[in-house]
Order: C-alpha cells, then sequence, then structure tokens
C-alpha cells in the first residue's frame, strides 16, 4: 500500500518525524521529494502508534518540514541484482560509483536478507588458503565460517585485509569471489584499497563497497547488509565460494551508537545501544552454507580494538557470536613482523573439521598442535630470562628461546614469500620444529615424527 504525506512532523539529525501515518512497517522504504523535484530516501525505524521516525539517508540538511512530501512504498529496501555485479565498486548503499552506468538486475533482494533454516544449514568444512602461514597452519579459516580479525589502531590491517584478497582462494578447481565492504574510510584509503586491487589483478573477481568517512553515518549502517546480500546471491543463485570481507566494523558500531543516542534509546554499556549484540548477529551469522547450493559465504570481519581492548563491547560481543578470532599484536607490529599475528589468542573453532588428509595435508594438525605448545612455553621461558637472565638458563631453554625468535621472523613474519602454499607452510613448520631436541616435541605421534623429523 502506498501512503503519500505532504508534510513532516519533526527533524532530529539524521531522524524525520512524521504523524498520522495509518499503515506502515518496520524497514519500509520512503521516498522524501523536496522542492525541486529533488529526491532523498529513508526507511521507517521506529513506529510510535501512527507516527514514524525515518532515517535519511543522504541526511536532512535542507529539508522543509513544509514543503517535503513523503511517499511510503510499502516495500523493504531491496538491491538491483545480476552476475555483472562482479567486478564493480558501489557505494554504500549499493549505487554504483565506478561510471560503468547502472547494473540491470536479474532480481532485487530484499538487505536485510532472510533467514537461513537451521535445518538446511550444513556444518562448514573444506578451507579457504590465504598464503598467510600463521593463518592457514594455526587459525585455519574453513569455508562458511566467520572468523574476525581483531586489530588496533595504527596496525597494518588495511594491508593485511588487502593480501587476504588478492591471495584468497580454494583449493578445489571451485569457483570463487570476495566481497569487500569498506565503512567509514578516508578518501585515500578507498583510493588505496581500489589502487591496490586493480594493480594486483584481482578486481576481476571483487565486489567493492566503500562508505567513505565524509557520507552519511546512517548510509554505513546499511553497508555490510548491502555486501551481504550481493554476497548471498553470489553463492546461493550462482553457486560460487564467496569471501566478504567487513573492515572496519568499529565504524560500523560507532555509527549505530550515534544512530540509536539520535532516537533517544536508553544506552547500555559505554554509550552502545543494548541491542548491539543482536544487531551484530544479524550481520555475522549470514554466513555459512546452504543444503542444496554449491556455494558458500564465508566472513572476515576487521575491527579496530578501542584501546587495544579485547573486552571491550565490540570484541567480546564479536567473539561470542563468531567462530574464534585472529589477533594482531602491537608488539610484533612495532619489531617490523609483517603479518603481526599473535598466535596464541588467535583460533579456529572450526579447524579441525576442515584439515588433515584430503583437505590440507594429514601432518597439519599434529604440527600445528605442536607449534601452539612451543609458543605456550616460549613465552614462559621468556618471563623466566627476564627474572633470571638468559645465562642462567637450561640449555633446553635457551632452544626454546632460538626457536621463539626463528618462529616470529620466519614462520609469522613471512618477508617477500608473501603467498605460501599449504606444503610450504608445514615444510617451514618441520623445519623450525627441527631447531628442538625429538624428545621435546610431545604433541606429535611417533608414526608422524618418524616420517618427518630430521627430513629437512
Amino acid at each position: 500500500m502506498v501512503i503519500e504525506k505532504t508534510s513532516l512532523s519533526g527533524i532530529n539529525g539524521s531522524l524525520v518525524f512524521i504523524d498520522d501515518v495509518p499503515e506502515m512497517f518496520f524497514d519500509e522504504m520512503v521516498e522524501l521529494t523536496l522542492p525541486g523535484g529533488v529526491k532523498r530516501h529513508g526507511r521507517v525505524v521506529r513506529i510510535d502508534g501512527s507516527r514514524a521516525a525515518l532515517q535519511v539517508f543522504e541526511g536532512t540538511a535542507g529539508l522543509s518540514m513544509a514543503n517535503t512530501r513523503a511517499r511510503f512504498t510499502g516495500s523493504p529496501m531491496t538491491m538491483p541484482l545480476s552476475p555483472e555485479i562482479v567486478g564493480r565498486v558501489f557505494d554504500g548503499l549499493g549505487r554504483p560509483i565506478d561510471g560503468m552506468g547502472p547494473v540491470y538486475p536479474v532480481v532485487k533482494r530484499d538487505v536485510n536478507g532472510l533467514v537461513i533454516n537451521p535445518v538446511k544449514r550444513v556444518y562448514p568444512k573444506n578451507f579457504i588458503r590465504t598464503g598467510i602461514s600463521s593463518i592457514d597452519c594455526m587459525s585455519t579459516l574453513i569455508r562458511g565460517q566467520k572468523l574476525p580479525i581483531f586489530s588496533g589502531s595504527g596496525m597494518k590491517h588495511n594491508e593485511l585485509a588487502i593480501q587476504i584478497v588478492r591471495q584468497a582462494n580454494v583449493t578445489d578447481g571451485s569457483s570463487f569471489a570476495v566481497v569487500f565492504a569498506a565503512m567509514g574510510v578516508k578518501r585515500d584509503v578507498a583510493e588505496y584499497f581500489r589502487r591496490s586491487f586493480s594493480d594486483a589483478g584481482a578486481m576481476d573477481r571483487v565486489v567493492m563497497f566503500l562508505n567513505l568517512s565524509d557520507d552519511p553515518v546512517t548510509e554505513r549502517i546499511i553497508t555490510p547488509r548491502c555486501a551481504l546480500t550481493a554476497a548471498e546471491y553470489l553463492a546461493f543463485d550462482l553457486g560460487l565460494n564467496v569471501l566478504v570481507i567487513l573492515t572496519d566494523m568499529t565504524s560500523y558500531c560507532e555509527a549505530l551508537r550515534e544512530f540509536s543516542s539520535s532516537k533517544g534509546e536508553i544506552p547500555g554499556r559505554k554509550g552502545y545501544p543494548g541491542y548491539l549484540y543482536s544487531d551484530l548477529a544479524s550481520i555475522y551469522e549470514r554466513a555459512g552454507m546452504i543444503e542444496g547450493s554449491s556455494g558458500s559465504v564465508t566472513q572476515i570481519p576487521i575491527l579496530t580494538m578501542p584501546g587495544d581492548d579485547i573486552t571491550h563491547p565490540i570484541p567480546d560481543l564479536t567473539g561470542f557470536i563468531t567462530e574464534g578470532q585472529i589477533v594482531l599484536d602491537r608488539s610484533l607490529d612495532a619489531q617490523g613482523i609483517y603479518p603481526p599475528v599473535s598466535v596464541l589468542p588467535s583460533l579456529s573453532r572450526l579447524m579441525k573439521d576442515g584439515i588433515g588428509e584430503g583437505c590440507t595435508r594429514k601432518d597439519h594438525n599434529a604440527v600445528a598442535n605442536q607449534l601452539f605448545a612451543l609458543c605456550a612455553r616460549v613465552e614462559d621461558v621468556r618471563s623466566l630470562a627476564s627474572v633470571v637472565g638468559s645465562d642462567e638458563l637450561a640449555e633446553t631453554d635457551k632452544q626454546i628461546l632460538a626457536f621463539g625468535t626463528a618462529f616470529e621472523q620466519r614462520f609469522i613474519g613471512q618477508g617477500e614469500q608473501t603467498n605460501r602454499t599449504m606444503d610450504e607452510t608445514l615444510d617451514l613448520g618441520w623445519e623450525l620444529l627441527g631447531m628442538l631436541p625429538r624428545e621435546e616435541l610431545d604433541r606429535i605421534d611417533r608414526a608422524t615424527l618418524d616420517e618427518h623429523y630430521g627430513k629437512v
């Protein structure tokens, strides 16, 4: 049912209020026509009886309460989709900004998505290779998983995102695509992303969404939903394995907090809305695999932890919803080690189901477990050395320290070898394990040790 109103009842920030609307529904799109025929778009974000609160995407500057006509469309926000979206660049609302003309849609989909029937969900399996040893070996990314990256302000998460886009792929030869959404980025950063993908020849498999820092803050709330709508179409309609990278989810949450405050909602922890958990879940839970479809949606949300605080509400709630995390370490970054992945707090909870013989290599699990155990010992020995001095350590402890340094420099930091195969990663792991006496490798069974130890 299309309803038209000839005046507004109030304006507050990015919100517009209209009274006496007989019928409407949450998330319904509204078309606002200004004097002179200029059009803006909004959606219903709050309903109080017959009073509607609209979120205006283009901002409310210049709106007139008396001379603005509002047309309630009777439908939610939709995005035009077709196979031609691959290789295109869109703004935060899914409108083309690459100068290649409009998208001629095959279908139009609600950007809020459809709930996946839990009975039809397929358990995530098979890994996605990123070429980054600390991720591929220690916290393996599994198809259909949601695995966030926890970073900090000023760290190299943008470079890491570009590297993953450039290198990520599946190993069974199936079709693969990347949906990349940047939220609240400066213009130079947005151009850096576009140029990097083009120079690497990756744009032919990327769908890019760019929400700039000077765009209306309300647009930022829609950007990840547009990106995931495109990903779901590519995965479940066209059968592609799609990797979705969302950066930076902290910008998204800040926009949500600002928007919630303008609606007058009671704030929760650190001023964020009380529904932050369910709102993030509505984004993260759109990852997965569906029975009967060969495609998959895998998510890597990237977020910067305010003050490097992993207990902050954004990383805290993200950790509850997702299946693990990749944590970047500021001390490794300060040493010039790239990518500065901190192995011990990082994990992939679905890793065990996507590795081993037939997926990666049968010794993968053994190598990863042993490296984890030794990294924990390295931390203990370093703490002891800070008290008694490295000269007073036992010979085995000195070997552990040497292993720790080599592990950080050669395994975590990849130098010029930025894109390693799984065989190269695991062989390097065995080479580093060979720095220690065989009896120190207590997480690997005897048969596997006999097969690999001392070969390199």
